[in-house]
């Protein structure tokens, strides 16, 4: 895969994601006005749980994958992909990170 595609697939990713975030969440969160009602009905069911339960754990991994880069590779700013892997999600978080580090190591 060359450097562009590559560039383009993570930023693709990433705007990607926001945008149906925004389409689906935004919405509904300005009807009912529950930021905790609306993260916890992640866990209505056991099949919501356990998509739930891998965003967290995908999160987790980013967050090692982050700080171990940050030392041993001086990769800087990652901290900003930790938060976006919070909100808007892991998907933009991580893809974002992707793009962040093959630009200052590649």
């Amino acid at each position: 895969m060359s450097d562009r595609l590559f560039r383009a697939g993570c930023l693709c990713i990433a705007i990607g994601f926001t945008l149906t975030f925004c389409a689906v969440v935004v919405p509904a969160l300005i009807q009912d006005r529950d930021i905790i009602g609306g993260f916890a009905g992640g866990f209505v069911n056991p099949y919501a749980s356990g998509y739930s339960s891998d965003v967290f754990f995908c999160w987790a991994a980013l967050a090692i994958w982050v700080l171990h880069d940050a030392r041993a590779h001086q990769v800087k700013h990652g901290v900003w992909c930790l938060a976006l892997g919070v909100v808007p999600g892991v998907a933009v978080g991580l893809s974002l990170y992707l793009y962040l580090r093959h630009r200052q190591l590649g």
